[in-house]
């Protein structure tokens, strides 16, 4: 008889089952239910209702809005620029089939190949769906594959994805300690921690008030700037900030620090990613990679991306590259913005390309 698993002492290991202090687990390591979806898909389904986004997943935002926009339709060929974990893509997906192909683009080599997996798996084949690591700015290189004739839609959702943000190894959060790292890719350039021994006080006041609208910024980077030889880890900067905060006085410090810390992380996030930089490359490149009346969505978090977008629409508007631009942005609905806070900041801008069909 072969041997197999009803072989006494032949058995796979039990595995048991993660610890974790409290009632409820706290850390990302910990959250394995949320971690295995396909597993707990009950459990997943109350953390949403309750407003929460599930550890390793991301809720995607104004999805209603962004299709109203970009009204994609059977046949259509369109651009998803922000992969991220795939949730507007299965929406465009689902309404440009049959005959239609949707391209998407994202730097990030980690959460890329899990997404593209989880949409093979819902059926989205090669023939429909086509993933690409690459950053946005290069949307260029994509036309050829078009077969010249540029995208019916476009949507670009600037915001960094929940799954980076929850976890810890990526550097992203101060909620839990991690390297200081906020790299999109981080198999290319410098970590935070590695850019901050290169950055002067002046320097990084102008990314903090910049890329995050800090008012503090002067007093956060002279702080921030005396500790950058001890600043490596998510917790060391939050430290950092904290302690810069509390030595105010007449302030609430919690409430202060509980405002400041994702500011500046969003600004050197933004910094050490060339955020702005590839958002003014993509928005140079768009009219010359859509098809006549193709439709353009965009999904900013703070005022710097959202006076870039507006800025570019009405250039584009003037030049005669569009035939109509958003005048305000569109936000989440207020049922939106309680259901999933980290919608609140969100904007949302709109353009049509010129000329005919």
């Amino acid at each position: 008889m072969m041997p197999g698993n009803d072989i006494p002492g032949n058995e796979p290991p039990h595995k048991r089952r993660v610890r974790y202090v409290g009632k409820n687990p706290r850390r990302f390591s910990e959250k394995y239910k949320e971690l295995q979806p396909e597993k707990y898909s009950t459990q997943i389904e109350k953390l949403i209702e309750q407003g929460r986004t599930p550890a390793g997943t991301h809720r995607p935002i104004c999805v209603d809005e962004i299709l109203d926009i970009l009204h994609p339709s059977s046949g259509e060929i369109g651009l998803d620029a922000t992969l991220g974990f795939g949730g507007h893509a299965v929406e465009l997906l689902k309404r440009i089939i049959p005959g239609g192909r949707l391209f998407a683009t994202d730097a990030d080599p980690i959460e890329l190949p899990k997404t593209a997996a989880r949409l093979a798996n819902l059926g989205f084949g090669p023939d429909v769906f086509s993933p690409h690591r690459m950053n946005f700015a290069g949307i260029m290189k994509l036309l050829p594959e078009t077969g010249g004739r540029g995208f019916d839609f476009l949507l670009a959702d600037l915001g960094v994805s929940s799954m980076q943000l929850d976890n810890p190894a990526r550097g992203f959060t101060f909620r839990e300690d991690g390297p200081l790292d906020l790299r999109m890719n981080p198999e290319r350039g410098k970590p935070v921690s590695e850019m901050l021994q290169e950055w002067s006080a002046e320097q990084i006041e102008h990314l903090l008030s910049r890329n995050a609208d800090e008012p503090h910024a002067k007093l956060l980077a002279e702080a921030i700037y005396e500790r950058r030889d001890q600043l490596r880890t998510t917790a060391a900067l939050a430290e950092a900030v904290r302690d810069a905060i509390a030595g105010m006085g007449k302030c609430d410090v919690e409430r202060a620090v509980d405002k400041a810390l994702p500011r500046v992380f969003q600004a050197f996030r933004i910094a050490v990613n060339g955020e702005l930089r590839v958002l003014d490359q993509l928005l140079e490149a768009l009219p010359f990679v859509m098809a006549p009346l193709g439709r353009i969505a965009i999904l900013t978090f703070h005022s710097g991306e959202d006076s870039r977008v507006e800025r570019a629409f009405a250039e584009g508007l003037e030049h005669g590259f569009y035939r109509a631009v958003s005048t305000e942005p569109v936000r989440p609905s207020g049922e939106e913005r309680y259901s999933n806070p980290r919608s609140q900041c969100a904007r949302l801008r709109w353009a049509v390309m010129a000329g005919n069909p």
